[in-house]
């Protein structure tokens, strides 16, 4: 007993220290549910770090046909909590957005009979597990255990049937994608591929690109072949069974199919628990490279041999090795999980392009590109999200990717004539507003980053920064914030979201302010001046009257009338993009001392950013004001106000629960927030090379750092202190808190 009382202390202290416990692995506090509901249209999926591939339970659509229909309510997600119909694997997913795209290539199984009707064939579930790199669960209606793992491009599922017939379905013709057209081929009675047409994210209807497939099982069927929806014509019997519905079931021909709600089975006689598995590999070049993807990251499949264990532990692994690079002790085990499950969202998107042969898709352009060997094209660029803080954490911990991010995005520039604003797998989808490649490539190179073509950047950067006329795609409405200093009402955006006006204008404020920055570091001080004066023009919205910015009319007026509450939960409003002038106010964060001398001096601004928590106009998931809370920090002796409010905003909306994230996780943005002010710094001013500093959660966080990209440094040791408060320049954080 002795023995046993000792034994519970080390463990009791263990856990109080945060020490790992287990087997030590940082992946076991990951919980990949966090997100999947409150619309933080996370998923549960299966995917490697920034992986072109992920699988995940595709759960949006219900037996009643309409239910969890995507189409029929706002739904940009495969995968919620809240729903418990499971209709397939879907591939290629997106995480963390708020317009439906892609998830494709629908892969179910079933026992009995076959039916190919997906509202019919689908099943409640039970049994989830999930872990990075694996999902898994139970389906109900055919006792049939459903498990996935990927590899970066490729995707590997294992089916355990019971006796009797199973089949694996392939739907072509569903998905979240609003596009429509597919075409699959029959290769061998193993193998299929196929292409399915993707795109018009955000309602851009131009912006549409192919997703190609590659698909392999390991066991030779019984049957198989395709099928296609088809309208019942009036007067016309069915060569068909009335339980197939609309759907025709091809037995006798097996060459390949077009058309719009297509798909593919193979049945066979299984035994009881017979494992069945399905490799696919995923391009958006060529089913050549689907195939060459696949071949490459996983062993072909042959009859009775099992790859499944071997790709789900080299995930894991993958895995393990990324989020380890941060190591946090002295927190409690809901903490733990918070932390490393919101490291975990950061590191799905940007997601690689290009196929193992360095094959990528030439932006907006028929053609294909070609990466340098060792290098990686990477895509789905939400940067007015991410350019607040999810790649200023490339830049810390993942330096190698942040960099080939960036080169990335500087090629797309050079292939296609401007910078990436919402970039989709090669098409730009214009979503949101702003210049926001300019603050996240600014912010690289002034924290040190090189290898990549910074005059080129400059180039575009300056281009988009003064091209004049509706052209400027980064800015069609310049004309008159050139010329006035403000965007009037009357400015509709590109991505069909209104009159954003005063929304447009802060973000090219931000913009022209980094670009000033960029600007006197390469030795172009006229630029550097010029586009400073440009970015302190906000003042023109500022409107005494109501202590807030307030949209203009063209002729300099203020808009008549004016509510600053207005726009509060997403309802339109003129000048403000989903969001209210509370919402955008403090958003001037390179200029936070101008900012309040303009409202009347410091106790005046930290008074009036105070009621904006009271009064519950903070707005922890929108996007403008999420710093808000670093901005008492600029302020000597109200830095407590800083470390207070991270603190509840931390323990309200961040939980280990599906509803765990404050909304959106908009590509990892709301996660990367928690990360940092967990860590006890952040980087509220994008594109400026510093951080407001805030009281860790832990005790001590470790950062693994890459010493060739920062002056050597090896370790970064941030431990929980009074010091933590004010501001502090990334040179001197690295200097400060150098690990010995």
């Amino acid at each position: 007993m002795k023995y046993m009382r000792i034994l519970l202390s080390v463990l009791m202290l263990m856990a109080s220290a945060g020490i790992y416990a287990g087997n030590g692995k940082v992946t076991d506090y990951v919980n990949t549910f966090i997100g999947t509901s409150n619309y933080g249209t996370t998923n549960p999926g299966a995917l490697c770090p920034n992986g072109m591939m992920s699988a995940t339970p595709f759960n949006v659509m219900g037996s009643d046909m309409n239910r969890y229909d995507k189409d029929s309510r706002w739904w940009s997600t495969p995968y919620s909590s809240d729903n418990r119909y499971f209709t397939g694997f879907s591939h290629v997913n997106l995480s963390g957005v708020g317009c439906p795209e892609v998830g494709l290539a629908l892969t179910m199984p079933t026992a009995g009979p076959l039916q190919v009707d997906y509202h019919i064939y689908g099943s409640e579930y039970t049994d989830e597990t999930a872990s990075p790199g694996y999902y898994g669960c139970e389906l109900l209606a055919y006792g049939i255990k459903a498990e996935v793992s990927a590899t970066t491009r490729t995707s590997i599922e294992r089916y355990t049937f019971s006796t009797g017939q199973g089949n694996i379905l392939v739907n072509f013709g569903e998905g979240l994608t609003n596009e429509t057209g597919a075409w699959i081929r029959k290769l061998s009675e193993t193998e299929i591929e196929g292409m399915r047409l993707a795109g018009t994210f955000c309602y851009n209807s131009q912006a549409v690109f192919p997703v190609y497939f590659a698909i392999r099982i390991n066991k030779v069927p019984s049957g198989c072949g395709f099928w296609k929806k088809q309208p019942l014509m009036k007067g016309v019997e069915s060569d068909w069974t009335p339980d197939d519905g609309t759907y025709k079931v091809y037995t006798k021909y097996g060459r390949e199919i077009a058309g719009d709600d297509i798909g593919y089975w193979f049945s066979f006689e299984t035994s009881e628990g017979e494992q069945v598995e399905l490799q696919m590999g995923v391009s958006f070049v060529s089913c050549e490279n689907a195939w060459e993807n696949l071949d490459t990251e996983q062993r072909p499949l042959t009859p009775g041999v099992s790859n499944f264990k071997k790709v789900r532990a080299a995930a894991e692994a993958a895995w393990e090795a990324d989020l380890s690079r941060i190591k946090v002790s002295g927190g409690s085990e809901r903490d733990n999980e918070v932390f490393y499950s919101a490291l975990y969202h950061t590191l799905i998107h940007p997601s690689i392009l290009n196929d193992v042969n360095g094959e990528y898709p030439l932006m907006e352009s028929d053609g294909v590109g070609c990466v340098p060997e060792g290098q990686n094209r990477y895509s789905v660029f939400s940067l007015w999200d991410t350019y607040r803080n999810l790649h200023q954490l490339m830049t810390l911990v993942y330096p190698e990717r942040q960099i080939d991010m960036v080169r990335s995005m500087i090629d797309i520039y050079k292939e296609w004539g401007w910078m990436p604003k919402w970039e989709l797998y090669g098409r730009e989808t214009f979503t949101m507003e702003g210049d926001p490649a300019i603050p996240v490539i600014t912010d690289t190179w002034l924290k040190g980053l090189r290898g990549f073509d910074i005059e080129a950047a400059y180039e575009a950067f300056v281009k988009s920064a003064t091209a004049k006329g509706t052209d400027n795609l980064m800015r069609p409405d310049i004309d008159p914030y050139l010329e006035k200093g403000y965007v009037p009402l009357g400015m509709y955006s590109a991505d069909l979201s209104g009159d954003n006006s005063v929304s447009h204008a802060l973000e090219y404020y931000i913009a022209d302010y980094a670009l000033s920055m960029l600007a006197a570091d390469l030795g172009h001080t006229e630029d550097a001046e010029r586009f400073l004066a440009q970015s302190l023009r906000y003042k023109n919205y500022y409107c005494p009257a109501f202590g807030t910015f307030r949209p203009l009319n063209a002729d300099g007026s203020f808009l008549e009338p004016f509510n600053p509450r207005q726009g509060e939960n997403f309802e339109p409003v003129p000048g403000f993009h989903e969001g209210s002038a509370w919402n955008y106010t403090f958003y001037v964060p390179h200029d936070v001392l101008g900012l309040a001398k303009l409202m009347g001096g410091r106790k005046a601004f930290v008074n009036k950013l105070q009621k904006v928590f009271d009064d519950g106009l903070y707005d922890p998931a929108n996007e403008p004001d999420i710093a808000y809370p670093y901005l008492f920090s600029y302020f000597k002796g109200e830095e407590w106000r800083t470390a207070k409010i991270v603190s509840d905003l931390l323990d309200k909306y961040y939980t280990t629960r599906p509803d765990g994230l404050p909304g959106n996780d908009d590509t990892g943005t709301m996660s990367a927030w928690a990360v940092f002010s967990m860590m006890g710094f952040y980087p509220d001013c994008p594109g400026h090379p510093s951080y407001t500093l805030t009281t860790p959660r832990f005790d001590r966080v470790e950062i693994r750092l890459d010493p060739s990209y920062h002056d050597g440094n090896s370790l970064l040791v941030i431990t929980k202190g009074r010091h933590m408060k004010g501001r502090i320049t990334h040179a001197e954080l690295l200097k400060k808190y150098r690990g010995i």
